[in-house]
């Protein structure tokens, strides 16, 4: 399977589901386990990733590798499913939830968000313990398929907003 193939999903005709898919929500949070924030629009900026998130300045000789942070609504879904609970995908704590697209899996294949941001796919974001905090057996059920997310660096800024295109960029 090629690296923009992750689930054999991505070798469909423009227009099918997978190839292009859109921004279905919006999040940011400034503190480690503070109160998150649902946006309908955020600046995507080179400097600081999704304005006011905690984790978008790259530290010094960093490699920003989680600039921005992105999940698949249907991962969530599952993951959540399996673990027998319904929570919101922010609680997460993603910034941008993609809907009716799956994330490429491996690092450096750049997505294009909206007219003008483009983020370059770095790292896989692992689950950590709080999400067994949130429900018991969520964290296991984040970890196929990378299912709890990806983490990206921004290489071109812009506004974003729900509803945005997102599409991988050639």
């Amino acid at each position: 399977m090629g690296l923009l193939e992750p689930h054999g999903r991505h070798g469909l005709r423009d227009g099918e589901a997978g190839v292009t898919g859109w921004i279905g929500g919006i999040a940011r949070h400034a503190a480690s386990r503070g109160p998150i924030e649902l946006l309908e629009r955020v600046r995507i900026t080179v400097a600081a990733g999704v304005e006011g998130n905690r984790h978008g300045v790259i530290a010094p000789g960093g490699r920003g590798r989680r600039q921005v942070s992105l999940i698949e609504a249907g991962d969530w879904a599952a993951a959540t499913a399996e673990a027998g609970v319904n929570i919101p995908w922010w609680e997460r704590r993603a910034n941008l939830l993609v809907e009716d697209f799956d994330l490429p899996h491996g690092g450096d294949v750049r997505l294009r968000i909206g007219k003008d941001v483009v983020l370059e796919i770095k790292a896989e974001i692992d689950p950590c313990e709080r999400m067994d905090e949130l429900a018991p057996g969520l964290r296991q059920a984040l970890v196929p398929d990378w299912r709890g997310g990806a983490g990206g660096k921004v290489i071109a800024a812009g506004l974003i907003a729900i509803g945005d295109m997102v599409r991988i960029e050639e």
